[in-house]
């Protein structure tokens, strides 16, 4: 077991662990706008509306091409000459391999080769995040004959067809030398690992506590979850000229490239990773995970590309979920309400020689005004895959317990849900003594109040139902960091008049392609529809992580700086260009606007882009920026698109940063059954600047469906005797479909921040899911009168 524990000189990367977190042109696609449809009536400005620029529904801009089948994802790039490679993973959890017998599969038609351990082909650990690096774990594939975890990847069969290689690694015979594993936190062998970067203490809190007029304390839990996405982790490595590339679906090509380099043991040079669709990744696909460094291997010693897809089954031990967390709250008030002592003690289980981090205390300290505060949280390491991030990191927990919490004081007080928290308000920053940039919280609660009746509640457990049904309404808060890194990106003009934006940012189903299209709309002055964006590619400028929702924010800087700079040429062009007829004219008297650039005073007169790129004898038109601190070294610029090692936590902005969410939710609980229904939803939510409101509330909706899953369905279950994972299917593992969800509104309170970002806009992607949990346990509190700390709420816990 590691004992190596994080410092405080890694405090950064520690909390970047909690917020964290298509190559169409290699393919010879490009996105083709689609039809236009009406905007939604968000009151945009008259140009905006024109230009379906920032600020405007307008629809994605792949939407079409998904709709039609022409979304191709990674592993759809198929090569030629291609195999099939399938992961062989361990049924123990902890011991050693005594061996591997794979002449049978070997033997097996079709197969080309069985690799493991016993072929002693090297792969290189790559850095982990906490160590400058772009990994999100240390596991290395095939080094040695140690076994961590069950489902750990041990060998992989390469044949010419999928079935081939399917069949031969069912026949591969693999025999253990077994030792007792850890599998639970509770084990009396554990060895917790407190996170002395994470402590949080300010005044007395224990003594305020024992001193407070009313105090409540419990314990709260939330269980194993898994990612889930639609498209499994799947990629396709390919070789040749000792070169690499990848096609894999991820949230970040610099940092899969930064990995795949390291695993390889070539210069960064030498990779290139193509992701031009990723169909759902929610934290599991920041970074390439130990199947990918299989078929990169596979491929270099076989010559030909290898792709490999991972099973449903094996995406419940091939990368880690959310893991299991463990929170000890005492909150103690005055008997008006005011919070005179917070003490808050959790844990989050990990895997036995890495590190990952799931801070529960990471809203404690920011969330309410009060003078005596003690948060601690430690990681406690046992036989399990290691752990990774998951929609909104640290703040998920961390928030059900809180927010779960304050439910319980409101009923100790007697006093209204909303009103405690109203009157427990934080006009600043009480952690990190700052202002907030902006924090309209309180608009979220009033709007979200409305939107849902909350004045109609009444507050008695069990006093309000519906025939057989007892009815429940409950609320919470909930919050998210901001994140900053900077990025490059690079517009296009073309003499034909094609606009084009480049940038290595993927799009994770978030609507990147459209906002960045939108975005240079906003400032030329073009259709959005009339823009070709092209994403995640290495060889494009380069990009940031898709994750810890900072990346819409990045990237519409980015490219909003750029797409000025390009404005400034055009002008530039036109009054410097003796054929163009604003030739010598005032640079303040030229405008560019309807794809043309024109004299203000004569603004029907104007000549189109491609007619002065013609007049100029020039092919095309750019301008590459970036959002790189002024003096940066090319090792920064290196650094901020393949490590985590330039991303900006609120901690280093003059203002603390946040999102802001309130939560309101309706459930109907069978009085005889104790079944669980959520009957409404309305989430009320302050994330600054929204660039496209259709998206944000697509957004915002999805995260509030993930938490409703959480609170009701999901939790990951464990064999007692082997570690195995009894319910790694949609079968057993229940995620939210169509029949769980509810009516859900989602309202946006948000104003331009540009304390947060360059152009206003502040996290949405992550926000959505915060707070949620809380507030069904304590609409179910409201309904039945019991109770429930520990996700999921299942029936056994209501009869």
């Amino acid at each position: 077991m590691s004992s190596e524990k994080p410092t405080n000189s890694s405090r950064r990367a520690l909390l970047k662990a909690g917020a964290v977190i298509g190559a169409i042109s290699g393919a010879g696609l490009k996105l083709k706008p689609a039809g236009a449809a009406p905007p939604v009536p968000v009151a945009p400005l008259s140009r905006e509306v024109k230009y379906q620029a920032l600020g405007v529904g307008r629809e994605r801009a792949d939407g079409m091409l998904k709709i039609q089948g022409g979304a191709r994802y990674a592993i759809e790039h198929n090569q030629d000459n291609m195999v099939y490679g399938v992961i062989v993973q361990s049924t123990i959890a902890s011991g050693t391999i005594s061996g591997i017998d794979s002449t049978e599969a070997s033997n097996y038609p079709g197969v080309l080769a069985v690799y493991s351990h016993q072929d002693n082909l090297k792969l290189n650990p790559a850095k982990v995040f906490l160590k400058g690096g772009a990994a999100t774990e240390a596991f290395t594939p095939i080094q040695d004959n140690k076994v961590k975890f069950n489902g750990q990847h041990i060998a992989i069969v390469i044949a010419e067809t999928f079935e081939q290689a399917t069949h031969a690694a069912s026949l591969v015979r693999v025999t253990y030398q077994p030792t007792e594993a850890i599998l639970q936190p509770e084990d009396t062998r554990t060895k917790p690992q407190p996170i002395d970067a994470l402590n949080v203490e300010w005044g007395n809190a224990h003594q305020a506590m024992d001193a407070a007029a009313v105090v409540v304390r419990s314990t709260y839990t939330t269980p194993r979850n898994y990612n889930a996405p639609i498209e499994p982790h799947a990629c396709i490595a390919s070789w040749k000229d000792d070169e690499m590339t990848v096609w894999e679906p991820t949230q970040w090509v610099g940092g899969a490239r930064q990995v795949v380099s390291e695993w390889m043991g070539i210069s960064i040079e030498k990779v290139r990773i193509i992701s031009p669709f990723t169909g759902g990744g929610f934290g599991s696909k920041v970074s390439p995970h130990a199947h990918v460094a299989l078929a990169c291997l596979a491929s270099r010693e076989l010559g030909r590309p290898v792709k490999v897809s991972l099973t449903r089954q094996q995406t419940f031990s091939g990368y880690g979920g959310r893991p299991r967390t463990h929170q000890e709250l005492s909150l103690g008030a005055r008997a008006d309400g005011t919070l005179v002592s917070i003490v808050h003690k959790g844990w989050n289980e990990t895997s036995i020689d890495d590190v990952h981090l799931e801070p529960t205390n990471s809203v404690t300290p920011i969330m309410y005004a009060c003078d005596n505060v003690w948060a601690r949280h430690s990681i406690i390491p046992v036989n399990t895959v290691n752990p990774g991030w998951m929609r909104a990191p640290g703040e998920n927990p961390s928030t059900f317990a809180l927010e779960v919490a304050m439910d319980e004081l409101a009923y100790e007080l007697n006093m209204d849900p909303l009103e405690l928290r109203m009157r427990n308000w934080a006009d600043h920053d009480h952690k990190m003594k700052k202002p907030w940039s902006t924090r309209r919280l309180r608009e979220a609660y009033r709007a979200g109040a409305e939107a849902f009746g909350w004045s109609a509640r009444t507050p008695a457990p069990g006093s309000m139902r519906r025939g057989r049904e007892l009815i429940g309404w409950g609320m919470a808060a909930g919050t998210y960091p901001i994140l900053r890194s900077p990025a490059e990106a690079r517009v296009i003009i073309y003499r034909n008049g094609q606009i084009d934006v480049e940038s290595g940012g993927v799009d994770i189903g978030t609507g990147t392609y459209t906002i960045l299209a939108q975005t240079v709309a906003e400032v030329l002055g073009v259709s959005s529809r009339q823009i070709n964006v092209r994403l995640g590619d290495t060889s494009l400028p380069r990009s940031p992580l898709a994750g810890g929702s900072q990346l819409a924010n990045v990237l519409t800087g980015a490219v909003h700086k750029t797409a000025s700079a390009l404005k400034e040429r055009l002008i530039t062009l036109a009054i410097a260009l003796p054929s163009s007829p604003f030739y010598q004219s005032e640079r303040s008297a030229v405008s560019v606007s309807d794809g043309q650039v024109y004299l203000q005073r004569r603004p029907g007169n104007g000549i189109t882009f491609a007619r002065l790129l013609e007049l100029a004898d020039r092919d095309f038109v750019d301008a590459k920026e970036n959002t790189y601190k002024p003096g940066a070294s090319e090792q920064d610029r290196y650094d901020a698109a393949h490590t985590f090692t330039q991303i900006q936590m609120p901690d280093a902005f003059e203002t603390s940063s946040h999102s802001w969410s309130a939560q309101f939710v309706e459930v109907a609980v069978d009085e005889d059954f104790g079944t669980v229904r959520v009957k409404r939803m309305v989430g009320a939510f302050d994330s600054g600047r929204v660039y496209n409101p259709r998206l944000a509330e697509s957004q915002w909706i999805g995260g509030m469906v993930m938490g409703l899953g959480q609170a009701l369905l999901e939790e990951g279950m464990l064999d007692p005797r082997d570690g195995r994972v009894t319910n790694a299917s949609f079968a057993d593992y229940v995620v939210s479909v169509n029949a769980d969800v509810p009516d859900i509104k989602a309202i946006s309170v948000g104003i331009p921040d540009l304390q947060a970002s360059a152009l206003g806009g502040k996290a949405v992607g992550e926000l959505g899911i915060v707070g949620v949990a809380a507030a069904i346990s304590n609409a179910v509190f409201h309904a039945t009168g019991k109770r429930v700390r520990d996700l999921p709420v299942t029936l056994d816990k209501l009869i």
